[in-house]
């Protein structure tokens, strides 16, 4: 037996109005095309629902019994075809997100404070944690969509690059900096170095490019901390200088150190965006990678 939903309510359209004629006008079809289900759905029921007259149109026994039946069919589906309907909504008007611990604490309060005030329908939830759990999150749907640098290709998930951030040489200072200056990769020969672990795929790249530049890492005046937040606060207290991209400009600007871009060549790291592969975009995640490509790139100056 493989009843449709079309027949059901055809059914139940002659049910209450008694008539052939009354119920197409309320389903809004032809008498013949409604005739034509209701036959159908007596065919693959096996017995009789109404009983015909050229006066009226009753139910029959089975009639009455099929009746209770597909109305309280009917009625669970519109229910759960409402709650569904309620949850898609709900999804669509939220947004979660991962990121890295400077992002999340020192870029992202701005965007989604420019993002909120321009949706204010959308709730966010902001979730931090380093790289490896933020594309576990991603991965797993506990998230929508995750940020960082650096973030591997992998089967389920799709990257996309949304922004580049130069490298930057923050320095002690007396007070905090009002803008980006410049210096050049050579300026940071023999200087004390405040250094994220070696594991750290934004220091394996720093350490690359000073590779490249001819700059000598002194391992015994260095220190190696975990964070970015940690590098700056360190700085400040000087303990030496630090290395890293220009998303941390906010950040730095709290603090008593002085920031220059490093140039001659300046190197851009790449920020990505990621989410779970075959998971269609809601529109508030539309919504936030237009507000990424307007008000990120002026938050690295």
């Amino acid at each position: 037996m493989n009843l449709s939903m079309r027949q059901i309510r055809a059914f139940l359209y002659v049910a209450r109005a008694g008539s052939f004629t009354r119920a197409a006008e309320r389903a809004h079809m032809t008498q013949a095309g409604l005739s034509i289900l209701v036959r159908e759905l007596e065919r693959q029921v096996g017995a009789r629902l109404f009983d015909r007259t050229t006066r009226a149109v009753q139910l029959t026994d089975a009639g009455r019994r099929f009746a209770l039946v597909a109305e309280s069919v009917l009625q669970q589906l519109d229910d759960a075809t409402a709650e569904v309907d309620a949850l898609g909504r709900s999804a669509r008007q939220q947004l979660r997100i991962a990121a890295t611990p400077l992002v999340s604490s020192h870029l992202l309060p701005q965007l989604l404070a420019r993002f909120k005030a321009e949706h204010p329908e959308v709730r966010i939830q902001l979730l931090d944690s380093d790289l490896p759990g933020v594309q576990d999150m991603v991965e797993s749907g506990a998230v929508d969509l995750g940020l960082g640098f650096f973030f591997k290709v992998a089967t389920g998930l799709v990257r996309r690059h949304v922004a580049n951030f130069a490298l930057m040489k923050v320095s002690p200072a007396s007070t905090g900096p009002k803008s980006l200056g410049r210096a050049s990769w050579a300026s940071l020969r023999e200087l004390p170095l405040i250094t994220l672990p070696s594991e750290n795929p934004i220091q394996r790249a720093i350490d690359t490019h000073m590779h490249k530049m001819g700059v000598v890492r002194d391992d015994d005046a260095s220190l190696s901390v975990s964070f970015l937040a940690t590098q700056i606060s360190m700085v400040e207290a000087g303990f030496g200088h630090a290395v890293m991209p220009t998303f941390a400009v906010a950040a730095c600007k709290r603090h008593h150190v002085r920031i220059d871009t490093l140039v001659n060549p300046q190197v851009k790291l790449g920020f990505f965006r990621v989410s779970r592969r075959g998971v269609a975009e809601t529109e508030a995640m539309k919504a936030f990678d237009a507000a990424i490509a307007q008000h990120l790139p002026s938050m690295s100056a």
